[in-house]
């Protein structure tokens, strides 16, 4: 991997892989030199959209991880992740990462410099 540059090198975010305006920013800010790692859904969501991830634009200069949220140990490996993060960028329906136990009450004890940023 080349040595990324820009203004927000040395910024890392965690982002939620979900559709819409959360993956987009996320895009943009690792353009800008930000070190993004999606957290990707274990089995993907049938949503009738079936891009491969490789031709997503979305992923472009972003890691990923593909973790079931639902499983308690994959809760802590992003809870773990979270901790050393600068922000958190989520685009869920309402309510869904409270019930994951990745809400922003828990990120925030977690890490309280956090940037929780809810799309």
């Amino acid at each position: 991997m080349e040595k990324k540059e820009g203004p927000l090198v040395g910024i890392r975010i965690i982002e939620l892989g979900t559709l819409g305006p959360a993956p987009f920013a996320a895009s943009v800010l690792a353009d800008f030199g930000a070190e993004v790692v999606r957290i990707d859904r274990h089995d993907p969501a049938d949503l009738g959209i079936n891009v491969p991830a490789k031709f997503d634009v979305y992923n472009r200069n972003k890691r990923s991880l593909a973790l079931n949220l639902k499983h308690p140990d994959a809760v802590d490996v992003a809870l773990q992740m979270i901790e050393r993060a600068d922000i958190l960028i989520e685009g869920f329906r309402p309510g869904v990462t409270e019930r994951l136990g990745l809400g922003p009450e828990i990120c925030g004890k977690r890490n309280p410099k956090l940037i929780y940023a809810r799309m």
